[in-house]
This record gives C-alpha cells, sequence and structure tokens, in this order.
C-alpha cells in the first residue's frame, strides 16, 4: 500500500494517474451507457406471482398487444346537457382512427347524469416518447369542439403510464443541476475557498457520470433495465458518498499539512490515516447494497446493483483521482486558510474539544437525555400506515387521478381499473358465476378467449389498491381455487399491486437482517471488538427508528401523506444504517487511533475535535443532497429523501455527537473488548514532522484562522508547485 500510496502522490506520477483517469473516462463516456432512454419504471414482480402468471398467460389472447385509455367527459359536477352528450358522441366517433380496433365502443353514462365515460382501445407502446404523443393527439381530439365548460380528462392504464414518465422527464437533469447546487453551496461554506472546492466537486461530479454509464452497463449484464427512479437515487448517493469521502480526506490532509512541510508527503500520509475509514464504510456501504439481488422484486435488485457500483466507483475517484489532483496544487489552494507548517489547528481547541470534555464528565446522563430525544421522536413509528394507490403516489395531481376520481365518485369505485381472471375455457361459465358471488365484485363480463383460456374482467367496488379491493382480490382467488380445472389466475392493476406489496415485504423481512449481519461483521473485523459495534449498531437503529418516527409526523402534519410506499422503509433503513455507520466509522476508527497513545477517554475526546467539524459538515451534505429528491412531484422519492435526511441530521448531531463518545465513556477500555489497544509500534517520523510536532507542543495555541495566508515554505523558489 506504501507504494500505491507514493505513485498516487509523487511529482513524477501523480500526473499518470490524472492522465489515465482521464482517458479511462473518455472511454466510458465515448462507449456510453447502453440504456434505453425514457425507459418508465417497470413492475418486477417474480414468475411466482399469480398476477405476473396471469398476465403472461394473457399473452396468448387475441388482444394481449392492447391497453385502454379512459377518456372521462365531465361539467366539474354539473349534470351532461343534450348538447354535451351528442358532442361526447361525435367525440368518440372521431377517436376512432387512433383506436386500436378502428372503433371505439359508445360512451357510458353515470346514474347521476354528471360524467360520461368512453374507452379507447390502444396498441401497447413500450417508448415513453411515443406513448406522450399518442396522448397528446388523443387528448386534443376528445377535447376538439366541446361545449363550454365541458372537458375530457385522460386516465386508465394510458393515462397513468403517461403521467408517470412525465415524472421522470429530465429528471436526471433536474437532479444533477440541483444537487450541484447544494454540493457546491455546501463545499464552499465548508472551506471558506474561492477555488478548494472546484477540486472535490469537479472530482466527484465525474465519478457521477461514469457511475450512470457504468451501472447501466452492470445492470445489462443481469438482465435488468434501470429506469429513471434508480438512476436519481444513484446520482444523489454517489455525489453523498462521494463529496463525504472527499471531505473526509480533505480534512486529514489539510492536519497532515501542519506537521508535513512536504505536501506530498502529507497527502501519502493522509491517505494512510483517512483510506482505511474510507474503504470501511464505502465498503460497508456496498455490501449493505448486494443484499438486495436476493430481493424478489426487480426493482430493488436493480437499485442494489446500480448503486453499488456507484459507490465502489465514489471510492475509486476518492481515493485515488482526487489525491492526485490536490497535489498537483500548493498549499494556497487552502486559501485563505491556508494550515501552516508547524501549527495547530484550531479543531483541537474549539469547540468540539470542548463539547467531548463536557460529555466526558457526565456520560451516564448525556446517554440518557439521547436516548429519551430518540424514544419520544419513534414514538410515531407504531401509527405508520403502509401502502399508496396510483392516485396518492404524486405531489401533484395529474390529470390521470383526477380522472381516476371522477370515475370512482361517479361510477362503480373499481371499474376504471377491473381485475382480470384468466380461467380454462371449460370452465368459464362456473366461474363467472363464482366470481358474482364474492364479496366486494360489483360485475362481471366473460371477455376473450382462445382455444385453451378466457379472460373474465371483474369490476370490484372499492377503489383501486384499496384494503377494500384486496380484501375482494384474496375473496376471489381463495373461491376460485375451489373450482378443481379451472386453473384460475387473478390478475389486473389491484392482484399485481397485492402481490408488489407482498413480495415487498418478503425483500424487507430477508433485506434488514441480511444488511445488519453484514453491518456487524464489518465492524468486527474493522475495529476488532465485540462491544462496539454492537453499541454501534444499536444506535444507528435507534436513529433510524427515530427518523421515521419524525418523519411521519411531517408527512401526516406537514404535507398531508396518507400513508408511506411500500418501499421506502427498505430503502430508508439501507441507506440510513449504511451511511449512519459510516459516520461511526469515521469517529471510532479515528478514537481508536488516537487511543493508542492517550488511551480510551483521551482517544475518543481527540477523535471528536479533530472529526467533529469535517464528520458534521458532511452530515449536512449528504442530508441535502437527499432531500434533493423532493424535487420531483413523486411522493416515494421524496419520503425517501425526507427520512434519510433527518436520519442522517440526528446521527450526525446527536447519535456520533454525543451518545457515541458517551457509551466509550462509560465503559472505558471495556468499549474495546474483547480485543485491546495497544501501541504497535512509534510511528516513523521524518525530521522536519518531529521538528513540527516540536513546535506545536512549545509554541502558543494559536488557530489556522489567524495563519499568514501564504504558508512556510510555499513561497520562496524551492517550494514551488512541485515542491
Amino acid at each position: 500500500m506504501s507504494r500505491l500510496r507514493t505513485f498516487i502522490t509523487a511529482r513524477r506520477t501523480s500526473w499518470i494517474v490524472l492522465v489515465a483517469a482521464f482517458l479511462a473516462a473518455g472511454a466510458i463516456f465515448a462507449a456510453g451507457s447502453g440504456n434505453e432512454e425514457g425507459a418508465l419504471p417497470g413492475i418486477g414482480l417474480p414468475d411466482s406471482a399469480e398476477s405476473a402468471q396471469a398476465a403472461a398467460a394473457a399473452e396468448d389472447l387475441p388482444g394481449a398487444d392492447s391497453t385502454v385509455a379512459l377518456l372521462v367527459y365531465t361539467r366539474d359536477g354539473a349534470d351532461l346537457t343534450d348538447d354535451d352528450i351528442a358532442a361526447i358522441t361525435s367525440a368518440t366517433a372521431s377517436l376512432s382512427d387512433l383506436s386500436a380496433e378502428g372503433f371505439v365502443p359508445p360512451a357510458s353514462f353515470s346514474d347521476d347524469g354528471t360524467t360520461a365515460l368512453v374507452t379507447v382501445p390502444l396498441d401497447t407502446l413500450s417508448e415513453a416518447g411515443e406513448q406522450a404523443e399518442r396522448a397528446d393527439e388523443i387528448r386534443t381530439e376528445a377535447n376538439a369542439d366541446l361545449p363550454s365548460g365541458l372537458s375530457a380528462l385522460l386516465s386508465g392504464p394510458e393515462g397513468f403510464a403517461v403521467d408517470i414518465a412525465a415524472v421522470f422527464e429530465g429528471a436526471d437533469f433536474t437532479l444533477l443541476i440541483t444537487t450541484v447546487i447544494v454540493v457546491a453551496v455546501l463545499l464552499l461554506v465548508t472551506y471558506r475557498s474561492p477555488w478548494l472546492w472546484l477540486v472535490p466537486l469537479i472530482v466527484v461530479g465525474t465519478a457521477d457520470g461514469l457511475a450512470g454509464i457504468v451501472a447501466a452497463r452492470v445492470a445489462t449484464l443481469a438482465g435488468i433495465q434501470l429506469d429513471a427512479s434508480v438512476t436519481g437515487i444513484l446520482s444523489v448517493l454517489v455525489f453523498g458518498a462521494g463529496t463525504n469521502y472527499a471531505l473526509l480526506l480533505i480534512a486529514r490532509y489539510r492536519d497532515e499539512l501542519r506537521l508535513e512541510e512536504d505536501r506530498r508527503e502529507a497527502m501519502s500520509r493522509a491517505l494512510r490515516g483517512a483510506g482505511p475509514a474510507i474503504i470501511a464504510s464505502g465498503s460497508t456501504v456496498v455490501l449493505a447494497l448486494l443484499t438486495l439481488v436476493f430481493a424478489e422484486l426487480q426493482g430493488n435488485r436493480a437499485l442494489g446493483i446500480a448503486c453499488a457500483t456507484g459507490v465502489v466507483i465514489a471510492m475509486i475517484f476518492a481515493l485515488v483521482v482526487l489525491p492526485a489532483a490536490l497535489v498537483l496544487f500548493g498549499r494556497g489552494l487552502f486559501w485563505p486558510y491556508i494550515p501552516k507548517f508547524g501549527t495547530e489547528g484550531s479543531a483541537e481547541r474549539g469547540v468540539w474539544h470542548k463539547l467531548g470534555v463536557l460529555v466526558s464528565k457526565k456520560p451516564v446522563a448525556v446517554a440518557i437525555l439521547g436516548a429519551i430525544v430518540l424514544g419520544a421522536l419513534s414514538l410515531g413509528v407504531p401509527q405508520i400506515k403502509i401502502g399508496l394507490s396510483q392516485t396518492e403516489s404524486f405531489t401533484q395531481v395529474p390529470e390521470a387521478v383526477q380522472g381516476q376520481e371522477l370515475i370512482a365518485d361517479a361510477f362503480p369505485a373499481g371499474s376504471g381499473s377491473p381485475a382480470s381472471v384468466i380461467v380454462n375455457s371449460d370452465y368459464t361459465e362456473e366461474a363467472a358465476q363464482a366470481a358474482e358471488g364474492v364479496d366486494g365484485v360489483d360485475a362481471v363480463r366473460i371477455g376473450e378467449s382462445t382455444d385453451t383460456i378466457t379472460q373474465i374482467s371483474v369490476v370490484l367496488d372499492d377503489a383501486a389498491e384499496t384494503e377494500g379491493s384486496f380484501a375482494a382480490i384474496e375473496a376471489l382467488r381463495a373461491e376460485l381455487s375451489t373450482i378443481d380445472g379451472a386453473d384460475a389466475l387473478v390478475g389486473g392493476l389491484d392482484a399485481q399491486a397485492l402481490d408488489v406489496q407482498r413480495a415487498q415485504q418478503h425483500d424487507q423481512d430477508l433485506v434488514i437482517p441480511l444488511i445488519l449481519g453484514l453491518v456487524f461483521i464489518v465492524l468486527v473485523l474493522l475495529l476488532r471488538s465485540l462491544v462496539a459495534p454492537i453499541l454501534l449498531l444499536l444506535t444507528v437503529l435507534a436513529s433510524f427508528f427515530a427518523s421515521l418516527g419524525a418523519s411521519w409526523l411531517l408527512f401526516q402534519s406537514v404535507f398531508g401523506f396518507p400513508a408511506i410506499d411500500t418501499n421506502v422503509v427498505l430503502f430508508s433503513f439501507l441507506f440510513l444504517v449504511a451511511l449512519g455507520v459510516d459516520y461511526n466509522i469515521f469517529l471510532v476508527t479515528r478514537a481508536r487511533e488516537e487511543a493508542v497513545e492517550h488511551g480510551t477517554r483521551q482517544g475518543m475526546i481527540r477523535a471528536l475535535s479533530s472529526t467533529g467539524g469535517v464528520i458534521t459538515s458532511a452530515g449536512i451534505l449528504l442530508a441535502a443532497v437527499f432531500a434533493v429528491l423532493g424535487v420531483l412531484p413523486l411522493i416515494t422519492l421524496t419520503q425517501i429523501g425526507i427520512i434519510v435526511c433527518i436520519g442522517v441530521l440526528l446521527d450526525t448531531l446527536l447519535v456520533r455527537t454525543v451518545i457515541v463518545p458517551s457509551l466509550a465513556f462509560m465503559l472505558g477500555e471495556k468499549f474495546w473488548w474483547p480485543g485491546r489497544v495497544i501501541s504497535v509500534g512509534a510511528e516513523v517520523r521524518t525530521p522536519k514532522r518531529a521538528a513540527a510536532e516540536h513546535v506545536r507542543e512549545h509554541a502558543p495555541s494559536h488557530s489556522e484562522d489567524h495563519a499568514p495566508k501564504h504558508a512556510e515554505g510555499d513561497h520562496s523558489p524551492k517550494h514551488s508547485i512541485d515542491a
């Protein structure tokens, strides 16, 4: 590893690292991702799911490649007039040219006379752009020459597909621009330098661009297509994690510049000190993400593969490209707060040092108070409701949702999304009669058929994706399963949503224990302890439940969200546990390093003094980056962003700042049990480093804020950019 550090930082070879990185990045950008543009979020149910089996069986029916658009005509609740009915009839006829069957069935009118429903048969299109163009044509034709006050809304399967695609149209660009702005502002505030922030931003931005391409290629090898929701989360994660690693490395580099006159030697030592923590934390995140490959839902597997690939790339750029880029510049890169050789950093006598001393005096009281705060925030967890329907999935109500709500009010609530039952054709009548007798079923209609199978359309009483519709699906499945030989399969929107909910619960029950186990193993190997990993894991779990409870209170009181989406808990847990452990790794590995010479108590205080500022900055930055997910009008991403944002802030400002140190102070050397913190030999010190330490020990304390603008040795010719 020493040779690798030297190769990355040495004057003659650091250029090679940057040139090689530039050429590799150019080749990857030129090759592209191979991902289809406009890919829509898929369902990704396993083949064993009954709704997936029903959909597969329906592919043999004559109308297998068809879908429908539902046009809802309304006068804002007023009765339709004779002129309205005539206009609707005329519009229905004009829509025939867009229909897959060359005609459109007559409109259905609600019993109260306020709403008309027109079903337009369509061919299935897989490309989002083509769908959007056809939807615009349908809307234009349906609303042409209507009487004043009468309007047509596009809903149904086609309407929802188009509106979901519109949510993700330009999503990557919006997220990227917003994320870059947030990261740039926070880096500028953190470093208070007019140009230092540019180096990590450019390096991490390049890593993000490469991550999107490489992740898509890796996912393709696994037979998975990435959609915009996955690539959006990927970009946020790479920027957040990559910038965190950069902050940690640069902070350690700044410290070493005070002890080493040669900046390249200082960077080598910074890599030696910060590298293991970055590798350990990044590996923890990668392993946690890879647990998703065992998930049933393809969307979960896609997220795991893509994000794990992205974090690996972020680590490589933070540990290889960023050091090589930083050492190209002299100490002036830190201007106006230049770390002068032989001086002492303000952090060692600053607020974090004082906080560490304060916590060490009353660790039991601090730990109890922290537990009370986390427990109080967790009180909302038992009240959480899980599951959002299609009509509840948007922060802004799209046209398809408005239309669906009108259908539910004026017609049987399930009219817009009937269940699709596939049965053996010899048992069609028997299955239809059985379905009519099921509670929650409003109407049954026999549809398309082949020599072997028949499709039966079942309209439910309750609106789509509600508890009532799910209960009706379960009852329908139970009743039809009693007909021997019918081989009945119940599919459709409600059945699919129910199967997704069950698969998500399966994934959650499987993946969460795997994540906890892997994180625990990584911590044990890293810290060579059992007590510390258990305590760190418990604190991260406590902050997760606290963030979940606090977020639920916000969702209910501020945002008005009716529930949390099915995948939000799993994704939030994954990101919070993996990323939350990162900060504990940064702190505790530094504490162990300091404890070798100073003991656990002083080691923790010194570690908090050294890492407090950078970890807090990293946590605030990561929280802000995840909050950027809220710019998209999709509740799922907004909820993930808010939960992770609150959790990271809790973990950064409360758990890592006071609770973990208080536990270490309470246990003392037992914190590292069964291992021991022992000296492994004196660190090899250069004469200049020893002199710098001597100066720091005997000179009056002063901070970098009062250091000269140009550090000693960097303003003379012999200490030029290549020194």
